[in-house]
């Protein structure tokens, strides 16, 4: 009974996980490293008030690099990143996602802002500190800053969602039109166009936060 019950709702004989697979899955702190980081994940990276280091631990966390690879290779139905903002005001420019996305401050303090019109004021801001928590519905626009006097890691899990689909980000015109002025911009597939000197600029910037 207590068998047929099982098969009944689907789950029958557990899958074998070896060791190796397990330990696989692991990520720790230790391998938030310069390796893995992406200074230039998004087009508003190089603007001034978003320097931050980004590093995609599951999935490709909305990155609009193409070149990005996510620490963790196994599928999930979610997907992971981490973020380190640098201090006085560094974080996301105004955004939004057709999908749920949800932040978790790790270290420091952090504004967080939203609003319905992505060329209006925003609407309300709270102020959150370290294991507080907030959730953005899809289509609301967002935008965060580290407004602490040292970098602060933050941590965000987005639902999961087609990747290099069409735009996503979506950015406010005005981000699109400031990153146009630095010769960043993605394409209609949500791809970020890199100029000749990206990696160039991917190093100057790497260079800059490691050191603050």
């Amino acid at each position: 009974m207590r068998l047929s019950r099982q098969k009944g709702l689907g789950i029958g004989m557990p899958k074998q996980v070896s060791n190796e697979e397990m330990l696989a899955r692991i990520v720790r702190f230790s391998d938030y490293t310069k390796d893995n980081a992406v200074p230039l994940m998004f087009i508003d990276s190089l603007l001034p008030g978003h320097h931050r280091l980004n590093y995609a631990v599951i999935g490709d966390t909305a990155g609009e690099n193409p070149d990005v690879r996510p620490i963790l290779n196994q599928p999930h139905r979610f997907q992971i990143g981490m973020f380190k903002a640098m201090p006085d005001g560094n974080g996301p420019a105004y955004h939004t996602h057709d999908y749920v996305e949800i932040f978790l401050p790790l270290e420091g303090k952090w504004r967080f802002y939203w609003g319905n019109d992505p060329d209006a004021e925003p609407e309300g801001e709270v102020i959150l500190e370290r294991w507080d928590l907030i959730s953005f519905p899809p289509k609301l626009w967002r935008g965060l800053e580290n407004i602490d006097t040292k970098p602060a890691w933050c941590l965000a899990v987005l639902e999961e969602h087609k990747v290099f689909e069409g735009k996503d980000p979506y950015w406010a015109p005005s981000v699109i039109r400031d990153a146009r002025d630095n010769n960043f911009e993605a394409d209609g597939n949500g791809r970020m166009i890199q100029p000749p000197n990206f990696q160039e600029l991917n190093e100057m910037m790497l260079e800059k936060m490691f050191k603050s």
